[in-house]
């Protein structure tokens, strides 16, 4: 029996109408109903896999930033919402959009969704999988790019990729049709018998559960990263050593390690006493909850379910490895182990702990890789987190909470914080990384990075000059004016008042 799948074919040019019914699975909703006001009581409790989300806080906020020691878990505990004694914030509103909350309510029946929604999916039904088009083949699945957007794909291997181009070009669907194009390139598709509908159903709501609104954190950084662990997993050390499930899960691990982020950082968790703070206890909570949440829509949508369950688990607790990998504030450790690899030659690839050692390393590198890409590129991903930060900030400050390091828009600027980035983060890291791999690519990242650190150095010379200027400019013009306020007040006396036109 042949079974034909309708997709929408949609164009790159314009949005599809929010009117438009979707539907996902057995599940149907609008996104023209009222999604944006409080969820309904009957929604609170919802599932997806082994973890238990409560939706009405689900935008609930978390970032990355302490240490951790990681459990390995087969089972995954839910995740369940304590008492909060501090809610003063309503985090919802961290990302609002003109006209939220003033949606009128649908004037239809109540629809009730009956599956876990990511705060993301909640506001914004799937643009991909909706519509009655017409029946079109399955192959579509993994041509849904032209033109322009084909043509940069050929070339995703270079360090110079341009991923806001390809952004634009593929209508906001550059995590999808990126890590879509990977997965196939490498074989991975065939070799793991993944079912072509699962896979980009899970694509889907991977881009979909990255905040839009987040100046930098959301589903272009995530193709960036994929982007950039692509061009490492090409290099000669790798290419020859690691097997088809390692890049599997390096792919994958690029592409999930921030799913779900809100845009503000673990310490704000933390001196809010979120529910996500006390579950891992304060230690890599958004590490942590981008591993769930990627876990949880793999279970979703199945994509592993033809797999053995010990294989499907050992590659979730794998995912979780390279993801916890990227918590910032863990980064020495991981940088101390490297070097004394390197110092004592002792790596084997052929290893398999040693090859998930430098996947996480790769990741990593990849993470953090914006001050390594040319100036055109680093710059914007240097002011879109730091736009990020300086949002967090002005939230603790309307809260009336002690501002983060790096938040505070008054005293740090885009030039001090990547200069200082660069100096404490990225340069140990990328130095020790060229150890391993001394590559062209390697060397060209460093490259940029000094290229950066001195235009950003200058750009700060220059803004101090001219304030230094503007201070002394400023102390004249104010004695001028009081010089002159305090001889216009002499002549006043002096002059009598009708004496001043003769």
């Amino acid at each position: 029996m042949e079974v034909c799948y309708q997709l929408p074919v949609l164009p790159l040019d314009r949005p599809v109408p929010k009117h438009v019914l979707s539907r996902r699975g057995a599940i149907s909703f609008s996104s023209s109903s009222s999604l944006f006001g409080a969820p309904d009581p009957r929604q609170l409790s919802q599932r997806r896999g082994a973890i238990s989300y409560d939706s009405s806080d689900q935008t609930a906020l978390y970032i990355r930033m302490l240490d951790v020691r990681v459990r390995s878990q087969v089972g995954f505990e839910p995740e369940r919402r304590s008492s909060h004694p501090y809610l003063c914030i309503d985090f919802r509103t961290l990302h609002t959009r003109l006209g939220w909350g003033s949606t009128p309510a649908s004037s239809g029946p109540e629809r009730r969704v009956h599956r876990l929604l990511s705060f993301q999916r909640y506001l914004h039904s799937s643009r991909l999988l909706r519509g009655l088009p017409q029946q079109i083949p399955l192959h579509i699945l993994d041509e849904d790019y032209t033109g322009q957007a084909r043509c940069m794909l050929e070339k995703v291997g270079t360090w110079n990729f341009d991923i806001f181009l390809f952004d634009r070009l593929t209508n906001g669907n550059s995590l999808i049709t990126l890590t879509s194009h990977l997965l196939n390139q490498y074989g991975l598709v065939e070799l793991f018998q993944l079912d072509m509908v699962k896979l980009w159903r899970f694509l889907v709501m991977v881009q979909e559960d990255y905040h839009s609104g987040n100046p930098y954190h959301n589903a272009v950084h995530a193709a960036d990263v994929t982007q950039a662990m692509y061009c490492y997993l090409q290099e000669p050390m790798l290419a020859k050593s690691l097997t088809s499930y390692d890049i599997l899960l390096g792919l994958l691990a690029a592409a999930t390690h921030d799913l779900d982020h809100p845009g503000v950082n673990q310490p704000f968790l933390i001196k809010t006493d979120h529910y996500l703070a006390k579950l891992y206890r304060n230690t890599s909570v958004l590490e942590n909850h981008h591993w769930k949440s990627a876990v949880g829509l793999l279970r979703e949508t199945g994509l592993f379910s033809h797999l053995p369950a010990e294989d499907s688990l050992n590659l979730e607790r794998e995912l979780g490895s390279l993801i916890l990998a990227t918590d910032i504030s863990r980064q020495n450790d991981y940088l101390s182990r490297f070097r004394t690899h390197l110092d004592q030659e002792n790596l084997c690839l052929s290893n398999a702990s040693h090859r998930h050692f430098i996947l996480q390393m790769a990741l990593k590198c990849a993470d953090i890789c914006n001050p390594c890409r040319p100036w055109e590129l680093s710059k914007q991903w240097s002011e879109k987190v730091t736009a990020e930060f300086f949002q967090q900030g002005d939230i603790e400050k309307k809260h009336k909470l002690e501002v983060s390091p790096l938040c505070d828009r008054e005293t740090n600027s885009v030039g001090n914080i990547q200069i200082g980035f660069m100096t404490y983060v990225a340069e140990p890291l990328f130095a020790e990384w060229a150890r391993f791999s001394d590559t062209r690519l390697s060397q060209t990242m460093l490259g940029h990075m000094g290229l950066n650190k001195a235009s950003w150095g200058g750009l700060q010379q220059e803004q101090t000059a001219v304030s230094e200027e503007a201070e002394p400019a400023a102390a004249e013009d104010a004695a001028a004016t009081a010089a002159a306020g305090a001889a216009g007040g002499t002549s006043s006396k002096e002059i009598p008042q009708g004496s001043r036109e003769s």
